[in-house]
This record gives C-alpha cells, sequence and structure tokens, in this order.
C-alpha cells in the first residue's frame, strides 16, 4: 500500500489524545533523560528564543525554560497541549502542524523536536518548516529511536509483532517507515536537505529500569500509536501468539526481579546558515 501522508497525520493526531496520559506516564522516564544533550546540540542557553515542537507533557520546554531561555512548545494533540498547560502552566503552549509551523521566518534561535519524526507523514516538509523558524546561525536538534536491536525496550515488541506475523491491518493509515532515520546517513541527509550545514548525528544510550514484563507491556501499549494499533487490530489468538513471543524475547533482560533494558537514541542536529 502507498503512503497517505494526511490520513497518517490525522492518525496520529487523534491517537496521540488519546494516549496523552499513557505517554507521560511510561514514556515520561525514558524521553525526559534525552532532554538535556537534545538541548546542549540545539545551543540553549539562557535568553534563547526556543521552538520546542512536538512538545508533549512539555518535557523539552520545562528544561529550557529553567536554562533561561523563552520557549513555546507546540504539539499536533489538544490531549497533550492540556497536560503540558496543567503540568506547567507558567510556560506557553500552542497546538501546531509541524508541517506548516504558525510562526514568522526566523522566529527562533534554537529549534527542537524530541521523537517527532517517526510521527509524521512528511518529515522532509517539517524539517524545512523547522529550518524555515529558525533564525540565521541558530540550530535544530531532534531525537528518533534507535534501529530495535539497539532500542531494546522497543524492540522487544517490534521483534515478537515479526514473530507472530502481525503486520499493519488494512485499515491503518500508511506511514514512513518507524525507524526510517535511525540510520545515520539518512538522518544526515534528511537535515541537509533542509538546507541545514554542520550536521552531527550522535547516539545517547542507557539502561532503562522495568518492574516487569507486564508492566513493559503496558507502556508501550498505552503509550504508543502506531504500534499499539497494530497489537490490538490483530485477532485474538494473534495476540496471543505476540505476547508469548513478548515474554520469552524480554526474558534474558531481566536481572534482580527487574528488566534492565537498553535504551538507544539517534540525536541529529545541524546550523542554518
Amino acid at each position: 500500500m502507498s503512503e497517505d501522508p494526511d490520513a497518517f497525520n490525522a492518525f496520529e493526531a487523534a491517537g496521540w489524545d488519546k494516549q496523552s496520559a499513557g505517554y507521560d506516564e511510561f514514556f515520561g522516564p525514558i524521553t525526559g533523560r534525552v532532554v538535556a544533550p537534545l538541548l546542549d546540540a540545539a545551543g540553549v542557553d539562557a535568553g534563547s528564543r526556543v521552538l520546542d515542537v512536538a512538545s508533549g507533557p512539555g518535557y523539552v520546554a520545562v528544561h529550557a525554560a529553567a536554562r533561561g531561555a523563552t520557549v513555546i512548545g507546540v504539539d499536533v494533540a489538544a490531549a497533550m497541549i492540556a497536560l503540558a498547560r496543567r503540568l506547567h502552566p507558567d510556560l506557553v503552549f500552542r497546538r501546531g502542524d509541524a508541517e506548516a509551523l504558525a510562526f514568522e521566518d526566523a522566529a527562533f534561535d534554537a529549534v527542537v523536536a524530541n521523537f517527532l519524526l517517526l510521527h509524521l507523514g512528511r518529515p522532509e516538509r517539517a524539517l524545512a518548516e523547522l529550518a524555515r523558524v529558525l533564525a540565521p546561525g541558530g540550530r535544530v536538534a531532534l531525537t528518533v529511536w534507535d534501529l530495535p536491536e539497539h532500542a531494546r525496550f522497543v524492540g522487544v515488541l517490534v521483534d515478537a509483532l515479526a514473530e507472530a506475523g502481525a503486520g499493519p491491518p488494512p485499515e491503518l493509515p500508511v506511514g514512513p517507515p518507524i525507524f526510517k532515520y535511525s540510520d545515520d546517513e539518512a538522518f544526515a541527509g534528511l537535515l541537509r536537505g533542509a538546507g541545514l550545514e554542520d550536521v552531527h548525528v550522535q547516539t545517547v544510550a542507557f539502561l532503562h529500569s522495568e518492574a516487569s514484563a507486564d508492566s513493559l507491556w503496558r507502556g508501550l501499549l498505552g503509550g504508543t500509536v502506531r504500534v499499539s494499533a497494530i497489537v490490538v487490530a490483530q485477532p485474538a489468538e494473534t495476540q496471543t501468539r505476540i505476547r508469548a513471543a513478548f515474554d520469552r524475547i524480554v526474558a534474558p533482560y531481566e536481572s534482580g526481579g527487574r528488566l534492565e533494558l537498553p535504551v538507544s537514541v539517534k540525536l541529529g542536529s545541524g546550523r542554518k546558515p
């Protein structure tokens, strides 16, 4: 099936309206550990004008503000904006489309986006927008998950789906491959394609401790959109196979009564001439 960017973007926006609380509960402690390197790569410091795209619950925005930056967070999901405003009432959050940002050219000194790209139907258009609103000399910094064999806390479910033969259902809008920009060259090429220079792609890796296979399973299904939609669309017997494969694949990561799962993230950045 061919990609349908508009349908995919609408699917993602609706999904995050439903999954905002689950994302905050499960992914917050994980994605939050990438915030400091992301802000460093974008050169965010006191006095910076910062745009945080796909702000979600506001993890990046609040840390940018703590550095003395003036920050605006935007997200496509109304539920995410409501959550961010509730958690951080002193900051500014607006609903916005990464592929059509409602800001003037060169309005920001830094533009950051933590795990945006895999949720977009047109990543190239979004990068062009991020570059457009960036002032000359400013930096863009973005993150994506590494390949499943390295980002094991999500890779275990990806592998279980493959082992159970569970593909995307026909009704799921087709978007770009989830791990398209996990490749350093592809990620760097996307940044250069938006006219950015001084492009760097680095890996941020750490271990995530999770209570059990059950809590990992619940967190992944309650805090994702595309992957959880694939799981819940399967017939009951296929879901049973997925869970059995998941439990077996995750078992080697048990240590001391908990799971210790490798997390690996690709962080790409570039400067506007």
